[in-house]
This record gives C-alpha cells, sequence and structure tokens, in this order.
C-alpha cells in the first residue's frame, strides 16, 4: 500500500504517524510546497514578540527526523501541480530545482490546510511593510522588519485569535498599536455581551479598536503609507499585519471531483474519507460537525487538525477510530485576560431552536486571601433537557482549567445538577471550596427549577417596555448609592424579611446585588413569603452595569 500525503504540518504528519504505527507495510510520502514540516503555528505570534527566543523552537522535527523515526518521506519544497485519479497518479514540482516528477499512490490524503485570507483591496498588491502570519517564513519577516526598521506604529486588521496575540505581541515591543475589525466587536464568535470585556482590556492597554470599518484605500507604492478606513479615518502606520481569517484550500481536491460541504471545506465521513474511496481530507481544509448538533462547521484549530490526522491513519490501516465531533473549544491569552469558549455561544442555541437558561456567574479562581482573581463565565443550558449547551469564560487566572472542564462535560453530556455533584480538587492555592463550576451547576439548577434567573437584556427589554415590575437592590445603602439599576429601590437584604411586607407580590419582581449570590438568598425569602413572580438579575449590578456601559454607547 502506497499512501501519498499532500500537505506536512499538524495534520499531514499526524496520518503519516499513525499510520506507520499501525503497519511497517506501507509506503508513505508526504509533499508540501513550504520549507517546514509539523511547525506550531500557534506560537508564531510569541516569537516575533520575543516571549518564544527562537523560531527553531516551533520547528523541532525536520524531514530527517520523521524518516529516521517512522521511515516515512517528506519532500518540502515541493508542490502538487496535478493529480490524475483514474490512474492513481500526481506530477510534483521541485520548487528549488524546477524539476518534474510524478508519482503514484493508492490512498491519497489531502493536508493542503488553509490560506489566509487578503481584503480584496490588498489583491494584487505588494507593499514591503503589510504581512500576514500564515507560517514559519512569515513569522521570521515579521521578526526581521519589527528588528531591523525599528516601527513606531502598527495596525492589525482582524480582532480574531491572531490578530489579538500578536497586537499584545507588538504592544508589549513598545509598538503603537490600532485594530480595525470588520464586526462590531472583537472575537466575534462569542457573545457581544462577553466579547465586551475584551474592549475593556483594548482601552486599558491603550490599543485603539475600531470597529464595523474596513479597509477601502491603500496609499503608497513599494511601502503602504496610508489607509483609508469605511468611515473616512485616515490611519498611518510603519507596519500592517493582515489577520482576516482563512480559506480551505480545495482547488486540488476538487480537481478530482472531491466534494465540499455547505461550510466551503472539504467533506468527509467519521474516518476523514471523502466522496472519493481512499481519498482522504484531513486538518484546515477539511470540514468538521459540531458535536451538540450535528451539524457541519468549519473552525480550523490545530488540536482538531492533529485529531484528524490521527483518525485518518488509523482508519486507512484498518484501526476503529472514527471522528466523532468538536465542540470548537478555544481560548486565548491577551494580556491579562484568557478568553475560552466552548460549545454553543446563546446566539447560536437560540438559532439551532433550544430554550435557553443563561447564567452569569461572577466568582474568583481561588479565595481572596491566595489573590483570586474574578472569572465571568457565561453558561447556557437547554431547559427541556437542562443539560449544558456551551460555556464562554473570561478572566485573569483559572480560566483554562475550568474550560476544559466544561469541555469534558459538554462532551460527555452532563445536565446542570451533574455539575454540583462533581468532585473536583480543592486547595487555597487552587480552588475555591465550592468552584466556579460546581456553582454554575448550583445555579443553573436553581434557575431550570425554583429560582428563575433574568439577564441584563431581558430587564432593559422590560424597562424599555415600561413594564410594570418592581426592581430591588438587596446590597447596602452605601453600595446603592456609588450606582444601581435605574428606578430600582433599595432594601439590604437584612431589612428584606421586615419589610417585604411594603412590596406587591402579585407583580413581577427583580432583585440583585452586586454578583447574585445574596440576590439568589433575597429571591428565596421573596419565593418563601408568597411573592408570585421573582427573578434574580443574573451577574448582579456589576454585569448589568458592563453591559449598559456599552448599550448606551451604542456598541450593542
Amino acid at each position: 500500500m502506497k499512501i501519498i500525503i499532500i500537505g506536512s504540518v499538524a495534520s499531514g504528519t499526524s496520518v503519516a504517524a499513525k499510520a506507520r504505527r499501525n503497519t511497517e507495510s506501507a509506503e508513505i510520502t508526504l509533499y508540501d510546497k513550504d520549507t517546514d514540516v509539523s511547525y506550531a503555528v500557534c506560537g508564531i505570534p510569541y516569537a516575533i514578540g520575543g516571549e518564544i527566543s527562537s523560531f527553531d523552537e516551533l520547528t523541532p522535527r525536520d524531514a530527517r527526523w520523521f524518516k529516521k523515526r517512522y521511515n516515512v518521506d517528506i519532500h518540502t519544497s515541493h508542490e502538487v501541480l496535478s493529480i490524475d485519479h483514474s490512474k492513481k497518479t500526481l506530477k510534483v514540482k521541485n520548487l528549488l530545482t524546477g524539476t518534474i516528477i510524478n508519482d503514484s499512490y493508492d490512498m491519497l490524503v489531502f493536508a493542503t490546510g488553509a490560506s489566509y485570507y487578503k481584503p480584496e483591496i490588498f489583491q494584487g498588491k505588494s507593499f514591503d511593510n503589510v504581512f500576514q502570519v500564515r507560517n514559519i517564513i512569515s513569522g521570521k519577516d515579521i521578526k526581521s522588519f519589527v528588528d531591523n526598521k525599528k516601527p513606531k506604529s502598527a495596525i492589525v486588521v482582524g480582532a480574531g485569535f491572531i490578530g489579538l496575540e500578536v497586537s499584545e505581541q507588538l504592544k508589549n515591543l513598545g509598538i503603537d498599536v490600532t485594530i480595525i475589525q470588520r464586526s462590531k466587536h472583537p472575537m466575534g464568535h462569542l457573545d457581544w455581551d462577553m466579547s465586551i470585556r475584551i474592549e475593556d482590556e483594548l482601552e486599558k492597554q491603550n490599543i485603539s479598536f475600531l470597529s464595523e470599518e474596513v479597509i477601502i484605500e491603500t496609499n503608497g507604492d513599494q511601502t503602504l503609507e496610508s489607509v483609508v478606513t469605511s468611515k473616512g479615518h485616515t490611519l498611518r502606520a510603519d507596519l500592517y499585519i493582515l489577520a482576516t481569517g482563512v480559506r480551505p484550500n480545495t482547488l486540488l481536491a476538487e480537481s478530482i471531483g472531491v466534494k465540499l460541504g455547505e461550510t466551503g471545506a472539504i467533506a468527509t465521513d467519521t474516518t476523514m474519507e471523502t466522496n472519493i474511496n481512499g481519498v482522504y481530507a484531513v486538518g484546515d481544509v477539511a470540514e468538521s460537525f459540531q458535536l451538540i448538533t450535528g451539524k457541519a462547521i468549519y473552525r480550523p484549530l490545530a488540536s482538531t487538525a492533529n485529531k484528524m490526522g490521527r483518525i485518518a491513519g488509523d482508519a486507512m490501516t484498518g484501526g476503529p477510530l472514527r471522528f466523532q465531533g468538536i465542540l470548537g473549544t478555544g481560548i486565548l491569552r491577551f494580556f491579562n485576560l484568557t478568553i475560552a469558549q466552548t460549545g454553543l455561544t446563546e446566539k447560536e442555541a437560540i438559532k439551532e431552536g433550544y430554550e435557553t437558561a443563561v447564567l452569569f456567574n461572577i466568582k474568583p479562581d481561588k479565595p481572596d486571601y491566595m489573590h483570586g482573581e474574578e472569572m465571568v463565565i457565561k453558561a447556557i443550558a437547554d431547559k427541556v433537557s437542562h443539560r449544558i449547551l456551551g460555556v464562554q469564560i473570561i478572566g485573569p487566572q483559572g480560566v483554562d482549567k475550568r474550560i476544559d472542564v466544561f469541555a469534558a462535560a459538554i462532551t460527555l453530556g452532563v445536565t446542570s445538577e451533574d455539575l454540583f455533584h462533581m468532585d473536583l480538587a480543592y486547595a487555597p492555592p487552587f480552588a475555591t471550596t465550592k468552584d466556579p463550576i460546581a456553582y454554575t451547576g448550583m445555579a443553573l439548577t436553581n434557575a431550570l427549577t425554583t429560582a428563575p434567573l433574568i439577564t441584563p437584556h431581558e430587564l432593559m427589554k422590560l424597562q424599555k417596555n415600561r413594564a410594570d415590575i418592581t426592581i430591588v437592590d438587596t446590597r447596602v445603602k452605601s453600595s446603592y448609592e456609588k450606582g444601581h439599576v435605574p428606578n430600582a429601590i433599595n432594601i439590604p437584604l437584612a431589612e428584606l424579611r421586615e419589610k417585604s411586607s411594603i412590596l406587591d407580590k402579585d407583580k413581577l419582581t427583580v432583585v440583585y446585588c452586586n454578583k447574585g449570590v445574596t440576590g439568589n438568598a433575597s429571591q428565596n425569602i421573596l419565593r418563601n413569603e408568597g411573592f408570585r413572580e421573582v427573578y434574580n438579575l443574573s451577574g448582579g449590578n456589576k454585569n448589568y452595569q458592563e453591559i449598559a456601559k456599552r448599550r448606551n454607547n451604542g456598541r450593542n
């Protein structure tokens, strides 16, 4: 059996390694037009900023290592020009010598990755100070430019993973950074009431964020001197980074009849085989499916690419591994924040037809006396089954641990009740006695059964419609006077039992505290006193004011 793999980064080399582990009889060859193999793409921004001392650390393996370790042949600087699947042959060009060679295969794997999208205004243009973070060579080029040209200002186009990571690194080098983003908020796949917290960090770090803007004009010949945006801003910078997303490299696969899925990436079955027998697709060129909904999604992540590669290498050599879908779990460090998400966002869950319960849980990752810092956890559950559908977390520390637990829980289909019963590790340096995960389960269970929550958005909608409601601020008077929800009356928790008689039990009542815990206690008091309908404001006054601030600034 002869296996040809086109592409030798994360997924391609994973196919080769797993196939070789399963069999010694296969002949395995990889072709890649790049110069490096199996490199850590996600580490490139940190090498640009010097946090990683050398790009060599991102390329620990080369073709000789793979030959010695796995007896596979990797040919870099070799581009596959065409494929004749009827004859199972391909034409390959050595980019260093110009020599054309022919090769044949029994099984073919497309690990051709994705190309970084270049905005239309930049199509057909080349500037010596405009870069994309594509591969090791591009990373080295940016690093060389920064070291030699000493830019004082940079414009980063795009506020996704790469855009924010590069912005952080450039800012840490003392470069003034402006981010231009097509959508309204950074990390646009998150719910806006979470991504606004990234905007707070942008402001704190003195990074200018221009939202709902695109570049419509470029000025300069060899060097890009200035750009004009769709809102009429003329911006000048010494360095420009385009981080505007990727598109799967499917043309070669399409040329032999491989079918694309609805996302525009290659459609496969659970073995990663395409519609053509013996032809596979893995990594950023391939489509995934959402574990919860079963629907196709395109979420190009290194972790998924490695997983796909292992599955394909196993399946094509008779192994049992099958692709089970993904949650799209992702995480990002941005200065003092860790930003993470898994499963469905609220907007995605609603689009899928779920009736959702939404919790904003603001909790420290460990006790105050151990220097704990607050995380904002947004959890979404299905009101019918109580299954956890998705979680987003933003905070300075402790986020990575929690998002992985939530990802595991969602993968196993746990309910909100299950979260409370998980036996999680506790010691003061690591967690609180009621871990934020357990507390998320407790609060969601209450919301789904006896103690419903209301989100700031829902309360604002009631206020806008002038609904006849009672809003009770249960904090102490001094906290109330510093700032409160509009039209709220102040009855501290300690006085609520005595003063509840002055309230109308038949009127819809919303209680709140600073972050939610005392609000829940107040809610229970009023429920036990016979109030007909009582809601606790999710995330309390702190969450309400954060969201209201952005709404009032037209940022929702």
